[in-house]
């Protein structure tokens, strides 16, 4: 477990005092980095080496006085020798480490200063910190990373989270091209996804999964997979239950619990490049994955062409705060800004946001689930701030002592129903991932060790098919607070055979129910479920449904159950920016049965830009500030004018339609067909902006 910030500043004072005299590289370098690694709770020995053996640039034998693999290299020398050439020296060493292996940190010292060089800083931070021995104690958060509290700044463009989504599908495609298939082939990635964040972010010893695959598999991958196997089972067995003769290095690693190893599963077989591959995992610094949007990265790698365009496979963060801000954040935070003065109320707010409970009806990997509970934690974070500022110290002292009590808000809140398996699996430990994420951050602020390991406590994430399963067996309504999500996009025209029978069961009682899109079932779905309860709901949806002929079948139903549209995001696009990303142009529409007590419009300039909400006395179908009214459909104009008939509708299974591409080759060998070629333009060609042709 690693050690509180209280006590590590604690014995970073002693150690400061103990070595103000020495000066020899010789005599004390290795009993110094032995005794400064002591003053974070972390043996040397388990993580770095003195002496490593490198080949340098100029092809000479150099020996790295400590290299701990993949994090920091560290260059010592005698008292008041040059630390600018001191780092000159250990960047030589470069060359020959193995690219996993290259430090994130190198520092210099000379007993008496440190020089830190972060080689991933921002490029307008300064190109290292220098401080001197006396001053450790003040700067001991620069070497957050040895303790295991290394401060994370996530941000969801990060290019960490497509390097790491991309080295898991190398991995991925080698194990499938070995015949290592379909289930067991995603609870390995699942699982191994957690150990390579335990790994960096102190749920397992610092580097303690990296350095057991190292020293514990051999080189050619020919024992990894039974290895594994024998690891998950250490995983999932408490330690007072293992056996007294197992490896040292297996039982130093914690009971995970949380039912994520229990599952037996096959032996993979693994090779050289396959342990290459995972060890390559190893080295990515996984404490600043976005648990966010790596799980849709994630499942991505399941799918080699959509991995061709990883970025553009999630919801990204700014989206789903639309929702949520709105739904329910808003309000909870301007309570608290109301409240944070006094005590008793804010106690009983604090057990409020406890009773919360979340359902996302189609929650895929997790992301609403994840960004939502993260925004709490971050608003308890605040409460908890704000409950010690208003104690005595010796109350303080008290409350830091019960840290675990305090910190109420859980995983057990958030609720998902998910069609397929594998995401389902990946948003359960997706929320165990950014509740770890959310604990580092209470320990930063209060200076005490905090993790909830063993997972005593998990998400609610139900493997099923949410238009076939009721969702009050998933959560009873009586206890839900909110319905949030991002349900499939399926126009009515697209639906398959599958599709089409679920929605009949599900709206098939609403008249003209056949032009609605696929989405409108959890429309129906959550109306009903909401019925006779204070539960609010958002969903986000293709803006088919406030046009057109949709209003009038959907909303006219919809009304007449008594929902009322408390507030709505009018077109927009619904896009990360990546690129290749498919315009896909959507509404967000906030509903419930209560009467708001207020209403907002969030309108676009730009259907790419930012909104601007505008105050409304009435949200209707159509989104905006009008009476309740709907069209209903007509099969004859209302005055004299041609009929309109259908629009182009290509019938000849795609064989005289050309892209750009296959046009030019196509003229290359008849080019005498130019004149026979007309421009083809449908609703999918003009918003996505390509060309294709009619011959």
């Amino acid at each position: 477990m690693p050690l509180s910030w209280n006590e590590i500043r604690d014995r970073s004072v002693a150690f400061a005092r103990d070595w103000k005299h020495a000066e020899s590289e010789d005599a004390d370098a290795k009993s110094f980095w032995d005794a400064f690694f002591d003053v974070f709770g972390v043996p040397r020995r388990r993580v770095a080496s003195f002496e490593r053996r490198v080949k340098k640039v100029d092809g000479r034998d150099g020996y790295i006085d400590l290299l701990w693999k993949g994090t920091l290299l560290v260059e010592h020398k005698s008292r008041g020798k040059d630390l600018e050439r001191a780092h000159q020296q250990a960047l030589d060493y470069f060359p020959g480490l193995k690219d996993r292996d290259l430090p994130r940190y190198v520092l210099v010292s000379d007993f008496a200063r440190f020089r830190l060089y972060d080689l991933e800083a921002e490029s307008d931070a300064p190109p290292y910190i220098e401080f001197k021995l006396a001053e450790l104690p003040k700067r001991i958060k620069h070497f957050a990373f040895i303790a295991g509290y290394t401060p994370q700044t996530i941000r969801e463009q990060d290019p960490v989270n497509i390097k790491a989504a991309e080295t898991m599908g190398r991995l991925h495609d080698q194990l499938k091209a070995a015949g290592f298939v379909g289930h067991p082939l995603e609870v390995l990635l699942v699982r191994l996804l957690f150990c390579l964040f335990a790994d960096d972010t102190g749920i397992f010893e610092l580097q303690s999964f990296r350095e057991w695959l190292e020293t514990r598999t051999a080189e050619d991958g020919s024992d990894l997979g039974p290895r594994l196997a024998e690891l998950f089972q250490v995983l999932n067995t408490p330690r007072d239950k293992r056996l007294r003769s197992l490896d040292e290095q297996l039982a130093a690693f914690e009971y995970i619990n949380g039912r994520l190893f229990e599952e037996t599963l096959p032996i993979a077989a693994f090779d050289a490049a396959m342990r290459a591959a995972l060890l390559d995992c190893c080295a990515l610094n996984w404490g600043a994955i976005s648990p966010a949007i790596f799980g849709a990265l994630f499942q991505s790698i399941m799918d080699p062409k959509a991995r061709r365009n990883l970025g553009a496979h999630y919801t990204s963060e700014r989206n789903i705060l639309k929702l949520i801000k709105p739904l329910f954040l808003d309000d909870l935070w301007a309570e608290f800004e109301r409240i944070k003065g006094n005590r008793a109320r804010l106690l009983e707010f604090h057990k409020r946001l406890r009773q919360l409970n979340f359902l996302d009806p189609a929650c895929g990997c997790g992301n609403f689930l994840v960004i939502t509970y993260r925004e709490l934690r971050l608003l308890e974070l605040e409460v908890l701030r704000a409950s010690v500022n208003l104690k005595d110290s010796r109350s303080a002292r008290l409350f830091e002592a019960n840290l675990h009590q305090q910190v109420s808000l859980n995983v057990d809140q958030f609720y998902g129903i998910e069609i397929e398996e594998f995401p389902a699996q990946i948003a359960q430990v997706a929320l165990w991932l950014i509740d770890h994420q959310m604990n580092q951050k209470v320990a930063e602020e209060f200076g005490l060790y905090f993790a909830r390991i063993p997972l005593t406590t998990s998400p609610h994430i139900h493997h099923a098919n949410a238009l076939r399963l009721d969702w009050n067996d998933v959560l009873p309504a009586e206890r839900c607070s909110y319905v949030l999500g991002n349900p499939p996009f399926v126009g009515s025209k697209l639906l398959n055979d599958h599709q089409r029978a679920e929605m009949k069961a599900v709206v098939g009682h609403i008249p003209n129910s056949g032009t609605l899109d696929y989405v409108a079932s959890w429309y129906v779905i959550a109306a009903q479920f909401m019925q006779n309860t204070s539960i609010d709901c958002a969903l986000v949806s293709t803006n088919s449904i406030t046009q057109g002929e949709q209003p009038g079948v959907l909303w006219s139903w919809l009304l007449g159950q008594g929902l009322k549209i408390r507030f709505a995001h009018r077109t927009f696009r619904w896009s990360n920016e990546a690129r290749g990303m498919a315009a896909v142009h959507c509404v967000i529409v906030g509903f419930g049965y209560r009467v708001p007590e207020r209403r907002t419009i969030f309108e676009y300039d730009d259907i790419r830009g930012e909104p601007h909400a505008i105050g409304a006395k009435n949200i209707n179908p159509y989104l905006v500030d009008a009476p309740d009214v709907t069209l209903p459909s007509r099969q004859s104009p209302i005055c004299r004018v041609p009929e309109i008939g259908i629009g182009n509708k290509p019938i000849d299974d795609g064989n005289y339609l050309f892209t750009s591409e296959e046009k030019i080759a196509f003229l290359k060998h008849e080019p005498q067909a130019a004149p026979y070629f007309r421009r083809w333009l449908g609703a999918d060609e003009f918003i996505n902006g390509y060309e294709r042709w009619c011959l």
